[in-house]
């Protein structure tokens, strides 16, 4: 292809080359990954993936398959700004062999609630350490020449009717809580894009608000890049445009379309001037991207999959840093021979899977996992038995099947075979296409084939072989309508008579399941039939009009349980192993983009089980995989607890490192873990209210609530126990340093390994505004600076340094800039400055004076 463009003058091109329609092609997308090309003027494509933990490539019908690393609160648990960084270069390069140069991410929305289906994506609850681990993210990412989309501007923190809530948030929290994070990472990294949130702020779409895309974005913080839409994030014309929304995405676009624009244009409810803007910023955009990016832009667009075992031993590492240890009694932790560990016993249903993410968008076809039990096993000490059982289920929907599924000339997967439908509706007797999919999650929102008609179906068929001779349970999820045949007999109907559930963003059905017996190692014919047509809704007597927006079909299946022998059988094995083992948690299906947790409890009845097996043998160590905070009332009755979010391809090794003792975890909580959901600062204004979210809890987000009500959380932010431990000492605060609008204070002290093993600790500096300056009601500790002393010998120190400049002293004043209109303001007086290993565990304490006053607005 022609590269002229490299070269092209942007405004030049807007204003005399391409014509209103080109522009307005241009401001939507030809399909679901692209933007829009211009061949005529040698305007190339350029193409996007999904991140923020691993780069998905271009469909998810039959993805290619990628590295997944941990997830968001993962990475924010590792306190490292620099190992961040080097995740983001590695994301970098990912994003690059999926053909692509835009990665939509990193997530830096706030934890309001450990039920926020999204938490998992999102750093922390804490806007400072939200916003340094972001800007490292971006960072890393960009210096690949890949642009980071960093989403989702703005209060995107709960998924409760995510497309029309309000989020009524006040000016100071806002600012201090909500904008902080983007305010960081748009200062210290300049992400090239930014991606708005589905719902409305103070009563506008945040796609269709101009105060935070023109007024924030582009005019206070100077931002010069790309603003899109999310996913079907836009819902007008003029509206977003005029506010500053470049691109709708994704693609046909439903809303700049050609007709559309042009009547707006007519109407004067858009100008040709704003148009033009919009037009320049993306084209300036796909320029800049181009040239970083040549290779790529003007490749052969394939999709590879990178795996080395560099790649392999980085992302092992990057989990390992990301564990969190929570409970320690008696050292049950690291097993090994000396402590008499010679059998252990692991136990739960997600021992045996490789859960490496959340779901929704974050969630990808790895190239490879490790469950736990294999990575417990390949690291075992020599003479260390392991036995296993299943003890309890925790799935939500029932596990996918595409590791037992073959097609019918016996190739891995299953035949997945598309018909056009004719004028009435019945499928024609030739097949458009076939394909072999290896994987029972049938997703065909970015994937149709050529020549497909508006009404549509697809047979999936395959055989389907289990181990083990017992009934089997299988499960089938839809949203479209589908039918389930085993061996030729209709097993499941889930094509007219549906009940609506959370599958596929809620716009699909619940699961629906029948038991089948099935003999070890003896096939069984599978087929599924999937139509993209909704069913009529109640009181419709006719086909709905409409296909289904979120298109597919998911099979599971598991071998059916006697729930309280299993359990029995798990209690039977911990009395007679030395230790114990339980991998407990949550699943893609319970955390995931589309809908909130209804409970901090482990589904189904991992408590119990936990609880049962922990009586009988109390060297049990509970392992965690879950994105956020759970619920543990066991927590007395266990020996340690490991808290493992999702941590990628290398989950089952990383665990197995900390449990054997081969890495001292060193992670801390980004987040709070209540004892009760009670207890949480957004009790009750976690779900919209006549169409309003309020966030009632203002500032007062996460610890800073705990504090302020004296309430003892389950772990404290920051919280995370090692093999060894830590004292500080020799805190010194400088004196302010004024520079031009600023102020500089270096904070320095020392950090001792004072155990018997190396390991990492995190200093975590609050800040505590002066009482007798005139601040409106402030948490009295916000975290400002942090450090982590990496691999302290035993008996050795580290000294730390840690410097902080005005944002850290600074709070949003309403009528900074007179009444109405505010701004950035430190006043004058005695700050505190604490340091602490959690925001529970206040260790050294010091003051700063502050001696002159500082008004802003920006960055």
């Amino acid at each position: 292809m022609d590269r002229s463009f490299l070269d092209a003058d942007i405004p030049t091109l807007v204003e005399k080359s391409l014509t209103i329609d080109e522009r307005i092609a241009l401001l939507g997308a030809p399909n679901w990954w692209n933007t829009t090309s211009i061949p005529r003027l040698n305007i190339p494509s350029i193409r996007m993936s999904d991140g923020p933990n691993g780069v998905r490539g271009s469909s998810q019908f039959i993805s290619v398959p990628a590295q997944c690393l941990p997830c968001g609160t993962a990475m924010g648990a590792t306190f490292d700004p620099e190992l961040i960084h080097e995740l983001g270069t590695f994301l970098g390069e990912e994003t690059k062999a999926k053909s692509s140069v835009i990665l939509l991410a990193p997530t830096c929305n706030i934890q309001r609630s450990p039920l926020g289906g999204r938490a998992f994506e999102s750093f922390s609850e804490d806007p400072y350490l939200s916003g340094t681990m972001a800007a490292s993210y971006v960072n890393g990412l960009q210096e690949t020449g890949v642009s980071a989309t960093i989403k989702h501007f703005v209060a995107n923190d709960q998924e409760h009717e995510r497309n029309a809530a309000d989020s009524v948030v006040s000016e100071r929290a806002l600012r201090e809580i909500y904008l902080y994070p983007f305010m960081l990472a748009q200062k210290h990294a300049k992400p090239g894009a930014y991606m708005t949130s589905y719902g409305r702020l103070n009563g506008l779409h945040c796609s269709e608000n101009p105060d935070l895309q023109q007024k924030i974005l582009r005019d206070e913080w100077a931002f010069p890049g790309l603003i899109m839409s999310d996913w079907f994030g836009t819902y007008s014309v003029d509206l977003a445009l005029n506010a500053g929304l470049d691109l709708e995405m994704p693609g046909p676009p439903r809303f700049r379309a050609s007709l559309l624009v042009n009547h707006m244009l007519t109407a004067q409810k858009l100008h040709l001037k704003t148009l033009n803007e919009r037009v320049t910023n993306l084209l300036a955009f796909v320029q800049r991207q181009a040239r970083r990016n040549p290779e790529v832009v003007y490749g052969d667009g394939v999709e590879r999959t990178r795996d080395s075992s560099e790649m392999r031993a980085f992302a092992r590492k990057l989990a390992g840093e990301a564990i969190v240890l929570l409970k320690n009694r008696d050292a049950t932790l690291p097993l090994t021979k000396e402590k008499n560990v010679k059998s252990v016993a692991v136990i739960g249903s997600h021992a045996m899977r490789a859960i490496i993410s959340g779901g929704g968008s974050a969630a990808l076809k790895p190239s490879y996992a490790v469950t736990p039990y294999d990575g417990l096993v390949d690291g075992a000490p020599d003479g260390v038995e392991l036995k296993y059982t299943v003890g309890c289920y925790s799935d939500k929907y029932l596990p996918t099947v595409e590791n037992n599924l073959t097609t019918p000339s016996g190739e891995p997967g299953w035949l997945c075979t598309f018909y056009n439908h004719d004028e009435d509706d019945k499928p024609l007797p030739e097949p458009l296409t076939s394909v072999v999919v290896n994987d029972a999650r049938i997703k065909l929102t970015d994937f149709v084939p050529p020549g497909l008609a508006p009404r549509w179906s697809v047979k999936l068929t395959g055989k389907l072989t289990v181990k083990k001779t017992a009934p089997f349970e299988l499960g089938l999820t839809v949203a479209g309508r589908a039918k389930l045949w085993v061996n030729g007999k209709m097993t499941i109907d889930n094509w007219d008579n549906q009940t609506p559930g959370d599958f596929f963003y809620g716009q699909g059905t619940i699961e629906e399941k029948a038991v089948v017996d099935l003999t070890a190692d003896t096939p069984v014919d599978i087929l599924v039939e999937f139509s993209n047509v909704m069913p009529a809704r109640a009181g419709e007597t006719t086909i709905a009009t409409q296909p289904a927006l979120m298109r597919g079909v998911r099979l599971g299946g598991a071998e059916k349980i006697d729930a309280d022998e299993a359990i029995e059988q798990a209690v039977a094995l911990a009395k007679e192993c030395d230790a114990v083992v339980f991998v407990a948690g949550l699943t893609p299906e319970w955390e995931s983009e589309g809908f909130d947790r209804p409970t901090l409890d482990l589904p189904l009845r991992q408590h119990e089980a936990i609880a049962k097996v922990a009586a009988a043998n109390p060297k049990t160590c509970v392992v965690i995989q879950a994105g956020s905070a759970t619920s543990m009332p066991w927590i007395d009755q266990v020996g340690a607890i490991v808290q493992s979010w999702y941590l990628g391809n290398e989950v089952g090794n990383a665990i197995a490192d900390v449990i054997w003792g081969h890495v001292n975890p060193s992670g801390r909580l980004p987040l709070t873990f209540p004892a009760k959901i009670e207890d949480t600062p957004a009790l009750g204004n976690m779900k919209s209210e006549n169409g309003k979210i309020h966030y009632r809890e203002d500032l007062f987000v996460g610890y800073k609530h705990y504090h302020a009500r004296k309430m003892q959380p389950l772990f404290a932010f920051g919280f995370g126990l090692s093999y060894t431990t830590f004292s500080f000492k020799d805190l010194s605060v400088s004196a302010p340093k004024s520079t031009t609008n600023d102020i500089g204070v270096h904070i320095t002290l020392t950090v001792k390994n004072d155990g018997s093993v190396a390991g990492s600790e995190v200093a975590q500096v609050y800040i505590t505004y002066p009482e007798d300056a005139g601040i409106p009601l402030t948490p009295a500790y916000q975290l400002r600076g942090f450090a982590k002393a990496k691999n302290v010998a035993p008996g050795s120190s580290k000294e730390l340094s840690i410097a902080l400049d005005r944002t850290a002293f600074a709070f949003w004043d309403i009528n900074g800039r007179g009444f109405g209109a505010g701004a950035w303001k430190v006043v004058k007086g005695k700050y505190g400055v604490s340091v602490g290993a959690s925001a529970e565990d206040i260790r050294l304490a010091g003051e700063v004076t502050l001696e002159e006053e500082l008004t802003w607005v920006g960055l």
